[in-house]
């Protein structure tokens, strides 16, 4: 540790409470303590069956009264080539990921006479945008609530002597998002939890806000109320398009569950993490938390969650691969499963995990796959049987102002498409529809477009 004076320092200096330092020197702990961080085939066993949300029929609305409804926030969307909180792209008539989830909560409150409780973890890049967008849905404060709390930032580790990075052309490269499962750190740290405990709420519903598929609903509220779990999480079944995604397990000697990510996973042991018929669920980021039970745990902890630490390999600019070697330090908000003692898990169905990674994801949200209901969450159609297109754009298209090149006429039909794939430079005509499997190439340096019609489980060169 002898680096850790040089964090605490920096730190300090820049106004970070004891709640995020506390959280950042158990992640740096972690990493020069020599442990590994990986989760082996050996440490874990799969999960063969849960309780099912087909299998619910209570619906208890007194429940909502001490229940909040918590969307993370803090994603600039840096990944696909954003600026801005990934929350402002517009998907669906207009609408932005904000749009919906506002409309979202001011339904719930007007279908069950409830003011639900509303909060955002916004991050230091996406507070003032996502407060001013947010500014035209009158009401949407709970009373005396604040509408959010900010998370977190974390210092940047250089990868060669784990000093903290220095980089004068931007300083604000030197600091990181801790992942979301700084969700915890960063109630404590602000206040938002004791202040939530001492307004009698006990329930909180947390999800992630590119996931319109996540709303506050009442019958898995009243099972987690009446199961008396302290924790909760959402999974669902996996798909080939799930695979490298983190899944749920058990603890081989403790028994009890642990969520293992993608980059937790040993390079030998990656064929068995990415077998769906054996770790069935993965973690769809949609948690319930109860609020006494949480504070019981960091009280447990002495004031640090001891969460699993995934280490980033990265470049402190994230545009410019030359520059200095990083390791971005993360936990990953549920992996706190397993720091309940009870913490339980449910099968969802696919309705309700609709989120955007990726600009793959963000074509199949825009074409008529999904739809709108009528308490605004987007929704696979009826005629998808739960599975959603499989998009493979070329890398090209990673980021969004570059996908808009492939659809400037609009989104193409991928309602009977089960995989589309695009290599090359393409831009589709007006009235383009996708059957079965297609893939789409064009080998040529130059943009070239795909005629409107009806492709079919073919392959089309340009």
């Amino acid at each position: 540790m002898e680096n850790w004076p040089a964090y605490e320092s920096k730190m300090k200096a820049e106004g970070l409470n004891e709640a995020a330092i506390a959280a950042f020197k158990y992640t740096f702990e972690k990493l020069t303590s020599g442990e590994s961080l990986m989760v082996g085939e050996d440490k874990i066993t799969p999960v063969d069956n849960l309780p099912s949300y087909d299998s619910l029929s209570k619906e208890d609305p007194a429940f909502l009264q001490s229940t909040v409804m918590l969307k993370l926030n803090g994603g600039l969307g840096t990944g696909m080539g954003l600026e801005k909180a990934k929350s402002l792209l517009e998907l669906k008539d207009g609408n932005t990921f904000l749009d919906f989830i506002a409309k979202q909560v001011m339904q719930m409150r007007s279908d069950y006479g409830v003011q639900l409780a509303f909060m955002l973890m916004n991050s230091f890049s996406t507070s003032a945008d996502t407060l001013s967008f947010l500014s035209k849905y009158e009401g949407l404060q709970a009373g005396d609530l604040p509408l959010e709390f900010v998370q977190n930032k974390a210092p940047k580790v250089t990868a060669a002597d784990l000093s903290p990075v220095s980089w004068p052309a931007n300083p604000g490269h030197e600091w990181c998002p801790p992942g979301h499962g700084d969700l915890y750190p960063a109630m404590l740290g602000s206040g938002s939890l004791q202040m939530l405990l001492d307004k009698g709420f006990k329930y909180m519903f947390v999800s992630n806000s590119d996931n319109l598929g996540a709303t506050m609903d009442l019958k898995l509220l009243t099972w987690f109320a009446q199961s008396g779990a302290p924790f909760a999480m959402e999974v669902a079944a996996r798909t080939d398009a799930d695979k490298k995604g983190g899944h749920l397990a058990h603890k081989a000697t403790e028994g009890g569950l642990l969520l293992r990510e993608a980059a937790q996973c040993p390079d030998e042991d990656e064929a068995e993490f990415q077998n769906i018929n054996k770790y069935k669920y993965f973690n769809t980021n949609n948690l319930w938390v109860n609020l006494p039970a949480l504070k019981a745990a960091y009280d447990k902890f002495n004031g640090s969650l001891p969460l699993p630490v995934i280490s980033n390999s990265k470049t402190v600019d994230p545009r410019d691969k030359k520059s200095t070697k990083v390791l971005q330090l993360e936990t990953a908000m549920g992996s706190a499963i397993e720091c309940f003692d009870g913490a339980a898990a449910i099968l969802i169905p696919r309705s309700r995990f609709a989120p955007v990674k990726t600009t793959n994801d963000m074509i199949a949200l825009m074409s008529d796959a999904y739809e709108v209901t009528p308490d605004h969450r987007m929704i696979l159609k009826p005629e998808r049987n739960g599975v959603p297109p499989n998009v493979k754009l070329d890398g090209c298209y990673k980021f969004v102002d570059d996908m808009m090149k492939l659809v400037p006429n609009g989104p193409p039909s991928l309602i009977g498409c089960t995989k589309l794939t695009i290599e090359g430079k393409v831009s589709f005509a007006k009235g383009v529809t996708f059957k079965g499997t297609v893939k789409v190439v064009n080998t040529a340096d130059s943009f070239k477009e795909l005629a409107a019609g009806e492709y079919t489980d073919t392959t089309v060169e340009l």
